[in-house]
C-alpha cells in the first residue's frame, strides 16, 4: 500500500509539472534576457534597476486579498506615453470588439467581475488611482477573460493592454494562445519582458527582440505604463510594445482559438494591466486604394475616461486616415463622436463633440486641410451594440468619419 500511494504521490507531481511547463520556459526566457540585460550595466550606473525604485503601498486587509493603491516614490505620477513619439505607429486595430474591460465597474480589493481565475491569486487595486488588475501569486497565475464561448479568435484578431512595471525585478506579462494540433489542445505563449523585450515558446520557430529604444528600456522603461499590441492575420504576429514593433513572425504554425494571460507573480512583484480589447478584424488596408465607402468606423481611436483627450496608442488608425485623406484628394468627411450610454444624454452630446473635435484638431496637426473635415457628436443616441456589456459599450464608443 506505501508503495502505492508513493507512486501516485510521484505520479501528481509530474503531472503539476507538465502543467507549469510552458510558462516556466518563457519565464525563463525572461529571466535570462533581464539577467543578460542587468550584466550589460555597471552597478554605478543610474539604469533604474535597484530597490530605490520600487513602489510603496498603501495595504489595507479585506479578507484573503490585499486593498493596495499603489504610491509611486518622491511624488512620482504614473506616466502615460504622448503622441508625438506614436507619429510613425502602424497598429490599427479589429473593427469589432469580442472583450473589453478597464475595470472602472469593479471594487476595489476583489476580483474583477468579467475574468476568470485560472490559477493563483489575483485582485483588483490601483496604481495612483488608476484601477488596474494585480496578478499577485503563484508561480505561474493565470486569468482568463469571460466569454460566452470558449473558442472565439477569429482570423485576424487583435489584442491590446497596459502593463506597469515598478522596476526591474518585476515579471513582465505573459499572453497564451490556445489551439487546436491534430484534434488536441495546445498553447503556444508570448512573453513581454521588464525591458520592453519580446520572447515567444512553443510556435512553429521561435523567436525573441530586443525593445528597440535600448537607452529608454535601460534606464527609463520603470514606473512608467506601456501598451502591449498584438495582430494575428494570415498565420504571421506582430508583436508591438508601444510605439514600436519590436517582433514580427511571418510563420506562427498555429491558429488561436483563444487566450489567457499570466506568468510569474508575488505581492511583491504583481504582474499589472489594465485597459484590455480582444477585437476581430484588424489592420484595415486602405492604403493606396480608391476610398468608395459611405464611411469609415473605427475603434481605435480612443480617449481618456470620460474625457476627450486622444491617447498616443490611437496614432495607428489616425495615420491609416490621413493616409486614405492623401490617396483621394477629392474626399472630405464629418468626423462623427459616439458614446456608450455611460452618464447622462446631455453629457454624453457634450463629451463625443468633445471627442470628435479633438480628432479633427489632430488631423490638422498632420498636415489634412481643416476645409476637409466637419465635426458632430451624437453622444449615445446611436448605437450599433447593446448597452449591456462591457463589450457593447467599447462597439459604440466610436469614431465615424462619413463622406460627404
Amino acid at each position: 500500500m506505501k508503495k502505492v500511494l508513493t507512486i501516485l504521490f510521484v505520479l501528481s507531481l509530474f503531472s503539476l509539472t507538465v502543467n507549469s511547463q510552458l510558462l516556466k520556459k518563457v519565464a525563463d526566457k525572461i529571466k535570462k534576457a533581464t539577467e543578460n540585460k542587468t550584466t550589460n550595466n555597471s552597478p554605478g550606473n543610474t539604469n533604474g534597476n535597484t530597490n530605490d525604485n520600487s513602489a510603496n503601498n498603501t495595504n489595507q486587509t479585506n479578507g484573503n486579498t490585499t486593498v493596495r493603491d499603489t504610491v509611486l516614490p518622491n511624488n512620482k505620477t504614473a506616466e502615460n506615453p504622448v503622441i508625438k513619439v506614436y507619429q510613425n505607429y502602424d497598429f490599427v486595430p479589429g473593427d469589432k470588439i469580442l472583450f473589453a474591460d478597464n475595470f472602472v465597474d469593479d471594487q476595489d480589493g476583489e476580483f474583477p467581475a468579467e475574468w476568470k481565475l485560472e490559477k493563483g491569486q489575483a485582485v483588483l487595486n490601483k496604481i495612483n488611482g488608476e484601477p488596474a488588475i494585480f496578478l499577485t501569486q503563484g508561480n505561474y497565475v493565470r486569468v482568463s477573460p469571460r466569454m460566452k464561448t470558449p473558442t472565439y479568435l477569429t482570423d485576424p484578431f487583435t489584442v491590446e493592454l497596459d502593463y506597469y512595471l515598478s522596476n526591474s525585478y518585476d515579471h513582465g506579462v505573459v499572453v497564451l494562445f490556445q489551439y487546436l494540433k491534430d484534434g488536441t489542445k495546445k498553447e503556444a505563449s508570448v512573453g513581454f519582458g521588464n525591458y520592453g523585450q519580446v520572447s515567444t515558446y512553443d510556435f512553429s520557430n521561435d523567436l525573441n527582440a530586443q525593445y528597440p529604444d535600448q537607452d529608454a528600456a535601460g534606464n527609463d522603461f520603470f514606473n512608467k505604463w506601456h501598451h502591449i499590441a498584438i495582430i494575428y492575420k494570415n498565420n504571421q504576429f506582430k508583436y508591438y510594445v508601444d510605439q514600436f514593433r519590436v517582433l514580427v513572425m511571418p510563420d506562427a504554425g498555429i491558429l488561436p482559438l483563444s487566450l489567457q494571460f499570466g506568468g510569474i507573480a508575488s505581492n511583491d512583484h504583481p504582474i499589472i494591466f489594465k485597459n484590455v480589447r480582444i477585437a476581430s478584424g484588424g489592420q484595415m488596408n486602405m492604403i493606396g486604394k480608391k476610398f468608395t465607402e459611405s464611411k469609415i468606423v473605427t475603434h481605435g481611436i480612443n480617449f481618456d475616461i470620460d474625457k476627450g483627450t486622444i491617447k498616443p496608442e490611437s496614432m495607428g488608425t489616425l495615420n491609416m486616415i490621413v493616409h486614405v485623406m492623401k490617396d483621394n484628394p477629392e474626399i472630405k468627411f464629418e468626423v462623427d463622436g459616439h458614446t456608450d450610454n455611460t452618464g447622462t444624454a446631455q453629457h454624453n452630446l457634450a463629451l463625443s463633440q468633445q471627442r470628435a473635435d479633438a480628432v479633427k484638431d489632430q488631423l490638422v496637426k498632420m498636415g489634412v486641410a481643416a476645409s476637409r473635415l466637419t465635426t458632430k457628436g451624437f453622444g449615445n443616441t446611436k448605437p450599433i451594440s447593446d448597452n449591456n456589456s462591457p463589450e457593447g459599450k467599447a462597439n459604440n464608443r466610436r469614431v465615424e468619419f462619413v463622406k460627404m
